[in-house]
C-alpha cells in the first residue's frame, strides 16, 4: 500500500483550504466557544503536543490541519515532520506542535477531522493502486464526494497515487443510462450532446452491453465507461475498443477484485468509496 514519500502533488491553494477549515471551526465553536478548555486550562498555559500515526497509511489532509490550529490561535506553532504522501506506521510522527495550550485543545477535533477523514482517502486509494500494481490500468476517483469537500477528497486522491475523474457537471459529458433513456437512445443522446457542447470538451458514455459500446464505438465517443462488468466481458470489451477510445471500468471495484479487471487491459478504474466510504486513518493528538 506504500508510495513514494516524495510524490509531486501540488499543494491546493490556501485560498480554497481556508473557508473549509474557517467553516469547520465555527461550526464547532457554536455560540459560546470551547466552554470546557476556557474552564479548565488556564489563559496564559503553554503545551507541546504531536501528531502521531496508530496505523499504517498514507498521510493526506497535512495543511488543513495546520490551518485548523493557527486559526484558532496564531502564536500556535506547527512543524511538520512528514509531508502528504509520506508512508506511515503506528507510532510514526507527523507534526510537532507548540504554543497556547487552549487553542490547541480547542483546534484539535477539526484537524483531526481533516487530516484522519483525508489520510484515509489517500491510504484506501494506495491500496487499490498497490494491488494492481503490475498493470498499466490507473485508479480514478468519482464525483461520489462529501458536500463541500470534493476539491480535497480529490487531491486526497491523488496523494494516494490515483487520477481525478471529471470535478463537476460542467467539465466533462457523462452520458448514463437515464439519459439515453429519456433522450430515447444511444444516438440521440450522443448526437445532441456533440451538438452542444464546445470542441474541447470529451464526451464519457456508459455501457452496460457489448451491443451499446458497439453504438458507442461507431459514434467515435472518447470515453466509454464499461459498468459492472466482469472479467470475462470486460476484457472482450477492451478487444473490440481496440484502442478507438479510452476505457474505464466502474462497479463494486475492490483491493480483492481490481487485479483480475486490471489484467483485461482496461485503461482505468473508477472507484466511488474512495470518496464516500473510505475509513478514517487512525492519527492522535498525543501531549
Amino acid at each position: 500500500m506504500s508510495i513514494s514519500n516524495t510524490l509531486a502533488v501540488p499543494p491546493l491553494p490556501a485560498v480554497l483550504l481556508e473557508p473549509l477549515v474557517r467553516n469547520a471551526l465555527v461550526e464547532d465553536l457554536g455560540r459560546a466557544g470551547d466552554i470546557t478548555t476556557d474552564a479548565i486550562v488556564p489563559a496564559d498555559a503553554m503545551a507541546e503536543t504531536r501528531l502521531v500515526a496508530r496505523q499504517d497509511g498514507v498521510l493526506a489532509g497535512l495543511d488543513l490541519a495546520r490551518i485548523a490550529f493557527e486559526l484558532v490561535d496564531p502564536r500556535i506553532e506547527f512543524q511538520p515532520r512528514l509531508a502528504d504522501g509520506a508512508t506511515l506506521a503506528p507510532g510514526a510522527e507527523i507534526a510537532l506542535i507548540r504554543g497556547p495550550a487552549r487553542g490547541m485543545l480547542t483546534g484539535e477535533r477539526v484537524a483531526l477531522n481533516f487530516l484522519c477523514h483525508l489520510s484515509g482517502v489517500a491510504s484506501a486509494t494506495a491500496s487499490i493502486v498497490h494491488s494492481i500494481r503490475e498493470y498499466r490500468a490507473r485508479v480514478t476517483c468519482t464525483r461520489k464526494t462529501m458536500p463541500g469537500l470534493r476539491a480535497v477528497q480529490k487531491y486526497a486522491v491523488r496523494v494516494g497515487g490515483g487520477s481525478n475523474h471529471r470535478f463537476g457537471l460542467d467539465d466533462a459529458v457523462l452520458i448514463k443510462d437515464n439519459h439515453i433513456a429519456i433522450a430515447g437512445g444511444v444516438r440521440q443522446a450522443v448526437e445532441r450532446a456533440r451538438a452542444a457542447i464546445g470542441h474541447l470538451v470529451k464526451i464519457e458514455l456508459e455501457v452496460d452491453t457489448l451491443e451499446q459500446l458497439r453504438t458507442a464505438l461507431d459514434l467515435g465517443v472518447e470515453v466509454v465507461l464499461l459498468d459492472n462488468m466482469g472479467p470475462d466481458m470486460l476484457r472482450e470489451a477492451v478487444r473490440m475498443v481496440d484502442g478507438r477510445a479510452i476505457t474505464e471500468a466502474s462497479g463494486r471495484i475492490t483491493p480483492e477484485t481490481a487485479p483480475a479487471l486490471a489484467a483485461t487491459g482496461v485503461d482505468l478504474m473508477a472507484i466511488g468509496w474512495l470518496t464516500h466510504s473510505a475509513r478514517v486513518l487512525d492519527i492522535g493528538l498525543d501531549s
